[in-house]
Formats: C-alpha cells, structure tokens, sequence
C-alpha cells in the first residue's frame, strides 16, 4: 500500500512540474514573439517609443559637403534596437521575429568649413546637431513577405515633432535597396555597425 502511495505522489509531482515547465516554456515563446512594433487599425505602425533607451548600434554619415552638395542620406543615422534582439542576433546571425530597428537622423552640428566640417574644443571634424526624422523597420515575416520579411517606415524627414504614424513605404524607397545590397545579411548594412559582427 506505501509503495502505491510513493508512486501516486512521484506521479503527481512529476505532472505539477511539467506542467510548469510547459506554462514557462509558452511564457519564452510569448516574450521572444513579442514585438514593440504597433499598428493601429488602420495597419499603419505608430511611432516608437523609449527608442533612445535601447542599445545603440552606431551613426553612419553622409554629408552633403562630401557628396556634390547632394547626399542621399546627409544626417547621422542613430541607430538603435533593443537588448534581446541584439543578443538573439549576436547568438543566430539572424533577428528574431518581431524586431525593430529605429534610425532617428541628426543634422550635422552648423558646419563652418567647406567640407561640412566645425571646428570643437576636440578637434576638427563633424558633430551631431538637431533630430531631423525619424525610419522604422519591423521585422514580420508574414506581414512583410513580399519584402523578404522586413517592412519599412519613416515618420518624417524634419525636425521634432513626427508624423504620430506610418503607412508602410514601398518597396521602391526602401526595402529594395536592402533586398539588392544586405539580404544575405538579414536586410541590414551590419557593416555599418561594429557589434553587429564581432567574433
């Protein structure tokens, strides 16, 4: 009669502990598909907020001094993702689902030279000046199939306040560009950002 007694509570031990177990492995699940991208009704994603909180991956530049007066991209891109997702990567080589990435531009801090350079108390060279816009992309591979997973969105190329929303931008404006230059490396110019590759 003991022994059925000790094997009635090993059984039901062992159910109460996968029990628990499937409950925290579904909590994992649910917090690495979380994403802080939110669409409103209407599919268009709002603007992100606490961005400026999250790990920042570099700023690339491009000034106009340097490109013929006309750069494509003349501000500072402030790239910034969250925590998770850059150890995901760190550890995969690939973003996880849900993903976001925010590049909010700086103008270049009041050039004096020709060449778009100022002169600082460290030296020659470029600084960064006013928030000037604001680009989001999200990554959703069903959402965004057509684009190889990735969906791109900018709310304004101005000065603070931004558009509250976006509608996603063609393909033509963005994510083409990423599909024919960095597809291999999950849509991102990782080049452009030192942790994004270090052994």
């Amino acid at each position: 009669m003991r022994r059925y007694l000790f094997a009635g509570i090993a059984i039901v031990v062992g159910l109460v502990a996968a029990s628990s177990f499937v409950v925290n492995t579904r909590q994992v699940t649910a917090q690495s598909q979380h994403s802080s991208a939110v669409f409103d009704s209407q599919g268009r994603l709002k603007l992100p907020v606490g961005y400026r909180k999250w790990v920042f991956l570099g700023a690339p530049l491009t000034p106009n001094a340097l490109n013929g007066g006309n750069a494509g991209f003349p501000e500072y891109h402030n790239v910034y993702v969250e925590e998770k997702n850059l150890e995901a990567y760190i550890k995969t080589g690939s973003f996880p689902e849900g993903t976001v990435l925010v590049k909010e531009l700086t103008r270049v801090l009041d050039p004096t030279f020709p060449d778009g350079s100022r002169t600082e108390p460290s030296g020659r060279g470029y600084f960064n000046g006013v928030f000037n816009g604001i680009d989001e992309s999200v990554k959703d591979s069903k959402r965004f199939a057509r684009t190889n997973g990735w969906g791109y969105f900018t709310f304004g190329h101005h000065p603070e306040p931004y558009e509250k929303t976006s509608e996603e931008r063609p393909s033509t404006e963005c994510a083409g560009c990423h599909i024919a230059n960095v597809a291999k490396t999950d849509m991102t110019w990782i080049q452009f950002y030192p942790i994004l590759h270090r052994k």
